[in-house]
């Protein structure tokens, strides 16, 4: 169980946002924090303590009037810890390698595999030609809707038809190097975690995944420690005092660590 940490960039800015909030109508979200310090700073701050495999998401489309400010961002980032970062967010066939050059360890891929509310499997062949299994990371983020939950594109503001479940992650998982699972409806708020997707991941075996969604104390950890049957990574966003909240950073790197 090893804490990824994260840089989220929004409008050109490091921030924490409440991830059901994100609009790309008027480059739009509720923000938690909106951080002084660049991409570099937190890539350094990570590289220092040694954490690997943390990710950056970009949050506005490409063609945002923020975009190029992201990547910028971005740059930054993974120059200051090449090759310990992961990133996403718009990443498809043609610009994958372009970040991999820049630094990046992986490249984290969503709306470009799911077309239509499906798994586009020639997509998917794209992306593992153009960078590799070894060097992709699939992100099925999802939301609850009736039975259970569901993944979501496109920055998280639209439903496919494909399910969460054990079924997704056994097809998904010899096209990939590991899976990155936020629960967006916990995203940024910091109340908890979702349960029942923590014990989803719980049941993967021999594939590495990382839980992100509204952690905020170590109680939360250990729920999803034991829920995850201390196989399941973790990232924390807002709840992190480094983002504006109460958890201390350096205790939960150590935590991190045990």
């Amino acid at each position: 169980m090893k804490f990824r940490p994260c840089i989220d960039i929004h409008n050109g800015s490091v921030k924490q946002i409440v991830g059901g909030s994100l609009s790309d109508k008027g480059d739009m979200a509720e923000d938690n924090f909106v951080s002084q310090q660049d991409g570099g700073y937190y890539g350094e701050l990570y590289k220092k303590r040694g954490l690997t495999g943390g990710h950056i998401i970009i949050l506005n489309p490409a063609g945002s009037q923020y975009y190029n400010a992201d990547v910028e961002q971005a740059h930054k980032a993974l120059a200051a810890f090449e090759g310990g970062l992961q990133i996403g967010g718009g990443i498809n066939n043609e610009n994958a390698k372009n970040f991999l050059d820049k630094g990046a360890s992986h490249v984290i891929v969503t709306s470009f595999v799911f077309r239509n509310g499906e798994i586009d499997e020639h997509n998917l062949s794209l992306m593992k030609r153009a960078v590799g299994k070894e060097r992709l990371v699939l992100d099925l983020s999802c939301r609850r809707r009736g039975d259970g939950y569901y993944i979501v594109t496109d920055r998280w503001q639209k439903f496919t038809d494909t399910k969460l479940c054990r079924e997704t992650i056994e097809r998904l998982r010899d096209s990939c190097d590991e899976f990155l699972i936020h629960a967006v409806d916990v995203e940024g708020k910091a109340h908890g975690i979702e349960e029942e997707v923590a014990a989803m991941l719980g049941g993967i075996d021999g594939m590495p995944a990382t839980y992100a969604g509204g952690i905020a104390s170590f109680d939360d950890l250990a729920k999803l420690k034991e829920l995850g049957r201390g196989k399941v990574d973790f990232t924390i966003g807002s709840a992190l005092d480094i983002f504006g909240g109460h958890m201390r950073f350096e205790e939960v790197c150590d935590f991190g660590k045990k």
